[in-house]
Formats: C-alpha cells, sequence, structure tokens
C-alpha cells in the first residue's frame, strides 16, 4: 500500500537528499543495529521502518529545525556565538543531540540505547556527516540521521516482538 505523503514530509524528506543523505544510507544504519538479532534482515524490510518513522511529523519538523540551523551556520547567518558553535559542532552544545531525542522518544525506551550506540561509533553515512571539512555543516544533521536510523530499528525489534508473542 503506497501512502501519500504530506507536504511537510516531501520537504522533510527532499531536504535531506539535498544534504546528501538516502533513505538507504538510514536504512544501512537500522540494518547494522539489528542485524546481528535477526540474522536473516534484509534492507527492504529496514527501508519499510524508516518510511514509517519519516511519516511521524514531529518528525519530519526535527528534520526541518536542524537542518535549517546547519544551513544558516554554513551560510554565517547566526548571531555569535551560536554561529560558532554550530558550525564548528562544540561538543558541550548538546542541543543537536536534544533534538535528536525527540525523534528517538517516538518508538519507547530502547531507541534511547540504540541512539547512544550508533551516535557513538558512528559507521556509514553518519562517519560522513561528522567529517567537519570547514565547509559543509552536519551538526544537527548527523544526530537527526542517527536518531531516525535508532527509532527505526526500535519499531523493528517491537515487530518481531509482537510476532514473537502472537
Amino acid at each position: 500500500m503506497v501512502e501519500k505523503q504530506s507536504k511537510l514530509e516531501e520537504k522533510a524528506r527532499s531536504w535531506m537528499i539535498e544534504r546528501g543523505v538516502t533513505i538507504d544510507d538510514i536504512a544501512d544504519l537500522v540494518l547494522f543495529l539489528q542485524k546481528k538479532y535477526h540474522p536473516t534482515l534484509d534492507i527492504a524490510i529496514c527501508r519499510d521502518n524508516v518510511d514509517h518513522v519519516l511519516r511521524k511529523r514531529e518528525v519530519q519538523n526535527a528534520i526541518l529545525t536542524g537542518i535549517q540551523l546547519d544551513v544558516m551556520a554554513e551560510q554565517g547567518e547566526l548571531v555569535q556565538p551560536l554561529q560558532n558553535i554550530i558550525f564548528e559542532d562544540e561538543g558541550l552544545y548538546g542541543v543537536d543531540e536534544i533534538l535528536a531525542l525527540s525523534i528517538v522518544n517516538v518508538y519507547g525506551s530502547i531507541g534511547f540505547t540504540n541512539y547512544g550506540y550508533i551516535d557513538k561509533v558512528k559507521p556509514g553515512i553518519l562517519a560522513k556527516l561528522n567529517e567537519h571539512d570547514g565547509k559543509n555543516v552536519h551538526t544537527f544533521l548527523d544526530d537527526i540521521v542517527g536518531a531516525i536510523a535508532a527509532a527505526a530499528a526500535s519499531r523493528l525489534a517491537h515487530s518481531y516482538h509482537e510476532d514473537i508473542v502472537q
């Protein structure tokens, strides 16, 4: 069944693509998080769970807010000291993680564990987004992408649990 995307969802998805992040990039992260627990898991199931997460309005709002702040920092449009804090991805800032936690919370407490782990090891697209090249700013986007993957992995874990219980 194909569901119609809202304009907000379309915008959030297109902004992620413009910033170099695809649904498959995020699905790869879900696979990374869940393959150990579900050895037969395939990328299509991971992609489906990412799509479900992206349908949530609070996720779309977090994506648009975070990307807008990253872009403004790239263009030097924030006031000091916020401009330098976001441009440099200052370690003690933490607001980027707080925004990401709003996404993680959508599918329960397992998402916090998934997010903490993936934020620490930074596999796949997260490593690329976390490069600080002095030009591209992904202070918010790397955490948002990790949070979407963590939430999708949590959703997937809950769905496997429901299959086991029934």
